[in-house]
């Protein structure tokens, strides 16, 4: 009977290996890169004839060889639509298809971020998206630290359309709505980022070779009984964890549950929101506090509400109105913002409950952040005193392992499929997660470049990467910043050909690591892609520095990319900072003068060094007259 089974599963498989089948790249709408040979290939008996038509008109021929087939189409200009069909034993056709700039857009969780996740600042551009030339192909986050991948496990190709809007990550978005605008050009986007990913984690094995503790976390990951252990180690903790402290939770197991209407909050605290849970020195909180407030609508007011947003809260919430669960967030990071049932609310009284839990120290509803009940054009507040009480302690949840950011992973199983595919070039968005480790991120990242544009064969392409944007709280003196760090190593990465970088230390939140603007994002992007890749003629850059010398007790700089010239707004008295030789910087007086900036300090007598925006929140100060900020730095005097 065994015997039986194995012939037929041999006779299953070649008929599954003789059936021709295209990369899940090649699709119907997808778009294809204009004015240079593009690549078709795909999978096929070994022998097989194959042909391919364009438009009904044959095109190509290939024989398969090793279950595998390759061609290639003559270069088209910008156009469609198109049919592509591709016969052998069976026949496919790809239909929808544009030749037009194709654009890979990778990163961490900010080149990842939706729409839907700046739908309050931009509600207009998510009500008229409606681009059916844009388009995207969303790379599944499947890992791999065996091998690089030849094909991705699902995916396919998508229009912008109102219904789609609100998943379509934002800063590609923007970018790719400011090229079509331009030039009308069908545009696509292959989106290859995932959130909290290192950089460690796009190199590819031969990278990897140069930096050995990134290789060494590679090779243990490629064992897979490990890497299930590992995966398997991180479920059970958690649902110990989580397990404990759900039947620990006075809130939850109480004869009247916390969230109930009838509960008598009388005892409570206090508490006022937004604002960090109080800690004594030394002391911090893992576990779960309930906090609760009383909210009277009238009956307009209760018919109209439809939203709750409870801003954002460290680190998760469930959030009850009148009893009834309305919304829940697993972590800290995404906005509150939970659509109510209808009729859940009620002319007079309205009981609003959150349940947060904190597993890492402590426990906040963050500052500046909206905190209200109703509609976005009308809403009462939240803010304010609200009534709270602990419901477990718990020991702090060990954090997990985060198989999916380990050496190799990403440019294995996301990355490596994607070569063979032709592209205009690539916008790139990461760094967060690498700040703490900027040493050796410069050297890192143009490997990775390199190594990159070698995968694909086409030469240097563009890369445009954005740099880390302002966050976290300001500091009241200069200071060293891990964030000013590798930021620098971002511009110095600009030695790599044909490169350009966004400066984005304008445009970020001092309380979000995904600040919302990334409209502004993607102009800047689109603006350098216009120039490396269109090779059009324009300012694409804020100012860089170009000298500094010293006068008597000044540093006077110089600097390129200035456009019509340099400007200086009201921020410039925490921007620019100097010191002399002992390397202890103090603020500078700024002056802007023949599009020079001249600093001086009168404690400082012979200043030698020079930091602009050099914080993790620095203050933006200088621009150029294109409106386009300057690269943070620091630079010295050069000794003779």
């Amino acid at each position: 009977m065994l015997k039986y089974l194995y012939l037929l599963l041999i006779i299953c498989s070649h008929n599954v290996l003789a059936e021709l089948r295209l990369p899940k790249l090649i699709n119907d709408h997808m778009v294809l890169q204009r004015d240079i040979e593009v690549p078709i290939w795909g999978y096929a008996d070994t022998g097989e004839a194959v042909t391919v038509k364009l438009d009904g008109k044959i095109v190509a021929k290939t024989i398969a060889n090793k279950g595998k087939w390759r061609l290639k189409l003559a270069p088209h200009s910008a156009s469609g639509p198109h049919q592509i069909s591709i016969s052998s034993s069976n026949t496919i056709v790809v239909k929808d298809v544009y030749f037009g700039d194709v654009w890979l857009a990778s990163g961490q969780s900010n080149m990842e971020l939706q729409m839907y996740r700046v739908a309050e600042d931009f509600p207009a551009d998510l009500k008229d998206a409606n681009y059916p030339l844009i388009r995207y192909f969303m790379v599944p986050q499947k890992y791999n630290f065996q091998a690089p991948q030849d094909d991705l496990v699902i995916g396919h190709w998508d229009s912008v359309s109102p219904q789609n809007i609100g998943r379509t990550p934002a800063v590609s978005f923007y970018f790719a709505k400011q090229l079509f605008k331009h030039n009308g050009v069908a545009i696509g986007i292959i989106n290859n980022a995932l959130g909290g990913s290192p950089i460690e984690s796009w190199l590819s094995a031969e990278v990897l070779q140069a930096f050995p503790e990134a290789l060494a976390e590679a090779k243990q990951f490629s064992n897979e009984e490990y890497v299930e252990s590992v995966i398997g180690a991180d479920k059970a903790k958690n649902a110990k964890w989580y397990g404990e402290i759900r039947n620990n939770d006075l809130g939850l197991n109480a004869d009247s549950p916390w969230y109930s209407t009838n509960l008598d909050d009388s005892d409570w605290s206090t508490f006022n929101i937004p604002g960090e849970r109080p800690l004594a020195q030394g002391e911090s909180f893992n576990g779960v506090w309930w906090l609760r407030k009383t909210v009277n609508l009238s009956a307009q007011q209760a018919k109209a509400a439809t939203i709750i947003r409870m801003g954002t809260i460290v680190d998760a919430d469930e959030v009850y109105i009148n009893g009834t669960k309305v919304g829940n967030t697993t972590y800290q990071y995404p906005p509150r913002r939970y659509s109510l049932p209808e009729g859940l609310l009620k002319q007079g009284d309205n009981q609003i409950t959150v349940r947060v839990t904190a597993n890492n120290g402590r426990s906040s509803f963050v500052a500046e952040k909206p905190y209200w009940l109703g509609t976005d054009e009308h809403h009462i507040s939240l803010a304010g005193e609200w009534k709270a009480k602990t419901g477990t302690l718990a020991p702090p949840l060990v954090g997990d392992t985060f198989v999916r950011w380990k050496a190799g992973g990403l440019y294995n199983g996301l990355t490596a499929p994607l070569t063979t595919y032709p592209i205009k070039g690539v916008i790139w968005y990461q760094g967060e997660s690498n700040a703490g480790r900027w040493h050796d991120y410069q050297a890192k990242f143009s490997a990775m470049i390199q190594d990159w544009r070698a995968k694909w064969g086409q030469g240097d392409f563009p890369f445009i990467f954005a740099q880390l944007a302002n966050f976290m709280e300001a500091k009241a003196q200069p200071s060293d910043s891990d964030w000013a760090e590798l930021r620098q190593t971002q511009t110095q990465t600009l030695t790599e050909p044909n490169t350009a970088m966004a400066v984005t230390i304008d445009i970020g939140e001092w309380n979000d690591i995904h600040p919302t603007n990334k409209k502004a994002l993607g102009e800047r992007l689109a603006l350098a892609a216009r120039a490396l890749a269109l090779k059009e003629d324009l300012v694409y850059q804020g100012p860089q520095i170009d000298s500094v010398k010293a006068e008597q007790n000044k540093l006077i700089l110089s600097f390129k990319h200035i456009a019509d010239g340099l400007v200086l707004n009201s921020l410039s008295d925490h921007s620019f900072a100097i010191a002399a030789q002992d390397g202890q910087f103090k603020w500078a007086q700024v002056q802007l003068k023949d599009n020079q900036i001249i600093l001086s300090n009168p404690d400082i007598k012979q200043p030698t060094m020079v930091r602009y925006a050099w914080a993790d929140n620095p203050d933006a100060a200088l621009y150029n007259s294109a409106g386009l900020p300057a690269v943070p730095f620091k630079a010295a005097i050069k000794s003779h």
